[in-house]
């Protein structure tokens, strides 16, 4: 697969400031990944998502977008990529159709038409095969002042995705809706990925939306920290592996886990044991007491973020750079 963002040494500083923004990143994603990138406020996100969407100028550094340098080839960039905003940006007064037909002809994809009847077959098949998609046909004449937050985020996916572009950038995009709404999202999009084989970039503060990621860009005070697979980040990182044990004769067990050297404590869901091996199984196997309860918890990646931003809180003076040789 072929790279469709590269970035290389891309510095932002901006006026009157004596850091840079942006310090120095490098990174690819590939053609049809799932790519995460993650950090605290302040950290250069939002910056570097500016200068990819062409919305912001660099300081310096190269940025090639689906093979268009954002310099000297925006309006070719621009047509590569689809937005979906933090902050809702759709006419509540106007209906799902009219939203789209006012962004299609404002980025030139389609002439303006004051009808929906008048636009072209091409818009038409291209509307109604992504309504369908979200399962919102029957809402396309509707005004927005109707929906639920879920289905105006729909809305905005439609419009996102209405010139077919080869990136997606999500920026907080689940930001403000329920549980229930985010995991329908995440259906959706993933269905769109996988189905028009789309590139996702994403920053979120939820950091489990980026467990399914095929690469996470983890930055710190505008420097990549770390870089690499969901796992291998977690592993770099040592995040404790643990499971939640108990057994009808608590005390028996206790002694079985002393006896076996494993670390364990008490919590009021049972014996919380950490396993250094790659599964539990090894240790799982050597107690004897019959077990009435097993439940083996999956380290996270937040978990992994937390301990990354701790350790260099704590090793404030340490060059960012060190921690991110995956």
């Amino acid at each position: 697969m072929e790279s469709v963002i590269k970035v290389n040494k891309l510095i932002k500083q901006y006026r009157n400031s004596k850091e840079h923004a942006v310090d120095h990143i490098s990174f690819e994603v590939k053609e049809g990944e799932f790519f995460s990138f993650l950090g605290p406020n302040g950290a250069g996100k939002t910056t570097t998502i500016s200068i990819l969407t062409t919305i912001l100028s660099k300081t310096s550094g190269e940025v090639m977008i689906a093979g268009y340098d954002v310099d000297k080839e925006a309006k070719q960039a621009r047509r590569c990529i689809g937005i979906l905003f933090q902050n809702p940006s759709v006419d509540l007064e106007l209906t799902f159709e009219e939203n789209i037909r006012l962004h299609v002809s404002l980025y030139g994809i389609y002439g303006y038409r004051p009808l929906y009847r008048l636009m072209p077959r091409e818009y038409k098949m291209r509307l109604q095969e992504l309504a369908e998609m979200m399962d919102m046909s029957e809402a396309l004449f509707k005004k927005l002042n109707t929906f639920s937050g879920g289905m105006r985020r729909k809305v905005e996916i439609v419009r996102s995705l209405m010139h077919q572009p080869k990136i997606l950038f999500l920026d907080e995009p689940t930001q403000g809706l329920d549980a229930a709404s985010r995991y329908s999202f995440w259906n959706y999009i993933q269905k769109v990925r996988k189905e028009k084989n789309i590139t996702i970039f994403l920053t979120t503060h939820y950091l489990a939306e980026a467990e399914a990621a095929d690469k996470v860009c983890l930055v710190h005070r505008g420097k990549i920290a770390m870089y690499g697979k969901p796992n291998e980040i977690k592993n770099r990182l040592m995040v404790e592996k643990s499971m939640y044990i108990d057994a009808d004769d608590q005390n028996e067990l206790k002694s079985e886990l002393s006896n076996l050297g494993a670390e364990f404590s008490e919590t009021t869901d049972g014996l919380k044991v950490v396993y250094r091996t790659k599964t539990p199984q090894r240790l799982i196997a050597q107690i004897n007491s019959p077990l009435k309860k097993l439940q083996v918890m999956e380290p996270t990646l937040e978990e992994a973020y937390m301990n990354l931003m701790i350790r260099m809180d704590k090793e404030s003076d340490t060059d960012v750079s060190s921690y991110k040789g995956i």
